[in-house]
Formats: structure tokens, sequence, C-alpha cells
């Protein structure tokens, strides 16, 4: 068999689908907020758009700079312009954007708070969804109890989606994934004993539903807002 190597196009959409909204720890490109994607001559412009148009702005300058580092590692293109739609900040967010000015240099005296921060809560709670959905998988498929789960491992967790999108997430914020790792700890990344599992599950959950009850609605609103083209 003769591999194909992926076209410039399938690289940019590639890089494009490692962009995830903070929030809700999808791919931008999943979420339908990739609005266009045009090159030209080795230079890519992608245009973004999101549900509303009061969209939190951190979030949103911190998905079109993601987009614009994302495709400036793609080999063999020669320009980035990624610009947001639609959004009451857009004419600022595009400036800074076209500027490299970063967050702080993007909002001035409106930064309220260090992006490196945010980023770090919406992984913390990334992982902790991704634990809970692991840890469920494993009470409804196999014998293990809650009682048991203080004494499991990543390396009891079945391989599938829901142990790589935990070990990603892990990663994000680095904690280890060693076989021998515990799957359920703390937000320190610390083993629990058997008394602090369950309510560190139903914690768990509680953000994994919040999460996954933000994508619907913001699918939903994406749709009424563009309709078909959504």
């Amino acid at each position: 068999m003769i591999a194909v190597a992926p076209s410039l196009s399938d690289r940019v959409l590639a890089a494009l689908a490692t962009v995830a909204d903070p929030e809700l720890d999808e791919p931008i490109t999943e979420l339908g907020f990739v609005r266009s994607v045009r090159i030209e001559d080795a230079k890519v412009t992608v245009h973004l758009r999101l549900p509303t148009s009061f969209c939190s702005p951190n979030f949103a300058y911190l998905m079109a700079s993601d987009a614009v580092d994302a495709l400036r590692r793609v080999d063999g293109l020669r320009g980035v312009v990624v610009q947001l739609d639609d959004h009451h900040d857009s004419d600022k967010i595009n400036a800074g954007l076209a500027a490299d000015a970063g967050y702080v240099g993007t909002f001035g005296v409106e930064a309220e708070e260090s992006l490196d921060d945010l980023r770090r809560i919406f992984r913390e709670k990334a992982h902790t969804a991704a634990m809970e959905r692991c840890a469920e998988q494993l009470l409804r498929t196999t014998d293990v109890t809650v009682d048991d789960l203080h004494l499991v491992t990543l390396g009891d967790v079945p391989e599938g989606s829901h142990k790589e999108a935990l070990v990603r997430r892990r990663a994000g914020i680095g904690l280890g994934a060693a076989p021998a790792d515990p799957l359920v700890v703390d937000e320190a990344g610390a083993a629990l004993v058997a008394a602090e599992v369950p309510l560190r599950l139903r914690f768990a959950k509680s953000v994994r539903i919040s999460m996954e009850g933000n994508a619907h609605f913001c699918r939903g609103l994406l749709a009424t807002r563009y309709g078909s083209t959504a």
C-alpha cells in the first residue's frame, strides 16, 4: 500500500481540530465554531463564529489565539489569519490577533485575570469529567464497586476513547499516566482513601453533566443563530 501524504487542507483542518472550547472541552471543529477555511498561495484565512455575540470575550480570545498557534505549527503554510465573526469584541480581538498583542495587550485594563490561570481551571475541570467517565464505565461494566475505586489504577481502566481522553487530560495538567497511578484522585492529583471517593465522584459527575449540558445548549444556540449553516 502506498501512503498518501495528507493535503495542506487536511493538515489545516487537523490543526483546528486540536483547538478546544475551554469550557466545553470539545474541539471547535465539532462544535461548528469554524465558519470557513480558505487557503490561497499557502496562506490560510479562518473565520470563527460563536453561539452568541456576547460569549465571554476571554473564552473567545483563547479559542481564536489557540487556532492561530495551531495553524502556525502546520508545515507548508506561509501565512495565517484567524478572524472572529459576529462577536461584540470582534474588532478588538481580531486587531489583537493580527498584531500578536497577546491577551493583556488586546484587552488592556479589561483583562481581568491571567489567561494561563483560566486555562488551568478548565483543564482541571476537563480532567475531572474524564476521570468520572472512566470510573462510571468501570462501575457499569465490571464488578468494581464504589468501595473499590480507591484501589483502582489506570492500568485497570479498559483501553478506549474514555481512557485516551483521560490520559490526555492528565498530561494537560501535569499528572502522570503510568499504569500504577490511581484513577480517582483529588484536584491536586493525590490518591484518595475509600471514604473520600463517593463525594469526589458526586462532584466529578456534576462537573461532567454541567459541561455536557452547556455543550448541548451552545449547539442549540448556534443552530438558532445561523440556521442550517450551523
